[in-house]
């Protein structure tokens, strides 16, 4: 996953909510690119998996796998996330778009790696998941 065009600002200054914009598009992303991977299925059933991965209570889920292994920049950046006004309200909301901000200033400062790093320590949770999905 390469970046498609360069940031010339500082990501310090951007609003945490719209690096979770940004980071909602990533995270999904690779959610949809892990069930691609995983299986063929039909469209309906991976747009079914896919909700269920990237819905407030599963990302809150992830956060929880990863806020250990966070440096301490990450950490700050995700609290400014999950600190933001929003006009949605509960934890796991706050949660995560506080997830949802990390992965997107994790993507646009280039971080590439640590974006997957991270994303490979939820996919047991997400594995779990999507074999409930399937027993279903």
């Amino acid at each position: 996953m390469e970046r498609l065009c360069p940031m010339s600002v500082d990501l310090h200054t951007i609003s945490p909510l719209n690096l979770a914009f940004v980071g909602d598009g990533v995270y999904e992303l690779m959610v949809r690119e892990r069930l691609v991977s995983m299986a063929g299925r039909p469209n309906k059933e991976q747009h079914r998996l896919a909700v269920q991965q990237v819905r407030a209570e599963a990302q809150a889920e992830a956060l929880d796998k990863i806020y250990p292994h966070l440096t301490e920049q990450e950490e700050a950046i995700y609290k400014r996330g999950r600190n933001a006004h929003t006009a949605r309200s509960g934890s796991d909301y706050h949660k995560a778009t506080g997830l949802e901000s990390l992965f997107g200033y994790l993507y646009l400062s280039g971080q590439l790696d640590r974006v997957r790093e991270l994303f490979a320590l939820t996919l047991e949770e997400n594995e779990r998941k999507t074999q409930k999905g399937i027993d279903k």
